[in-house]
Order: structure tokens, then sequence, then C-alpha cells
């Protein structure tokens, strides 16, 4: 993360293993390596739940990055968050990421709750979750995003 933070697409290829592309060096994607970096820095205990970078099978295109905003919290709640390049979209590559996110919380015997917070005008997104069984329980205000519905599902 700290590489992508240095546009040093290069180092952070070599690091994580894979062609890493722009679309790890935009501003967006910048925002979550600084925000995820200084919550390893405050809670290194959540490193195996944050952002991940995609790779579809089997031809190994790196299409996103994904993961939780943390573990599971005392309610066994846990926030998933997904992005897909835009050259993948629309391919079945955001529905197949939740499907695995949500996959993986299933697996976890602390985890009772999958949440996602959506913007209300993002159409794609809340099509991408129907059908998972997700449910709105509310809303909030992000710093970052604005306005979000909040959708959980139990599992």
């Amino acid at each position: 993360m700290t590489a992508l933070l240095n546009d040093d697409l290069t180092q952070a290829s070599a690091e994580a293993g894979v062609a890493l592309t722009e679309y790890f060096v935009t501003d967006t994607a910048k925002w979550v390596w600084q925000y995820r970096i200084n919550q390893l820095i405050s809670e290194p205990a959540c490193v195996g739940w944050l952002t991940q970078t995609v790779v579809a099978e089997p031809e190994g295109a790196v299409v996103g990055y994904a993961g939780f905003h943390g573990p599971p919290d005392e309610a066994g709640m846990v926030e998933l968050g997904y992005s897909v390049a835009p050259t993948y979209r629309r391919q079945g590559y955001a529905r197949a990421i939740l499907a695995e996110l949500i996959h993986r919380s299933v697996a976890e015997p602390g985890v009772r709750t999958v949440r996602v917070t959506i913007s209300p005008d993002n159409a794609a997104s809340l099509a991408t979750i129907s059908g998972f069984g997700f449910v709105e329980v509310g809303e909030q205000w992000d710093e970052e995003d604005g306005l979000e519905t909040i959708f959980e599902v139990p599992v």
C-alpha cells in the first residue's frame, strides 16, 4: 500500500505478486490505501480482514480490490467493500466478489451480520446486492462518500 501511495506500481506489483494497473493509484484508491495503513498501525490484528487485490481466475486479470472494513465488531458485524476497475465493470465481477466476501463471512465463527453501505443514487451497486438477501436498515452520512443507505444480511 505504501508503494501505491508513492505511485510505484512496479514495487507494488512485485509485492502483490500480480501486475497492478493505474486503477490502484487513482485518488480514490490512494485514499483507501492511506486509510488502511492508518488502520493497520492503530489495530494490527485487523490485517487479515482488510482490502486485497481481486484477481479473476483462470485468466489472472487484476479486476479491482475488495475486503472488509475490519474484523467483526462486538455484535459480530462486518462491513464489506469492493471496487471493480472500469474496464471490468458490467461483467459479473462485482457480484462474484460480493459472493466470495459473503462466503468468507459465513465461514468465520464470529460473524453474524454482513453490512454494505451504498449511495442511494448508485444504481449499479444497488443492483449488485439484489438477490443476496440484503435488507435496508437505515442510512448514514459518510465524510468521504456522503449519504449512504445501510443494508445488512444475517449469515
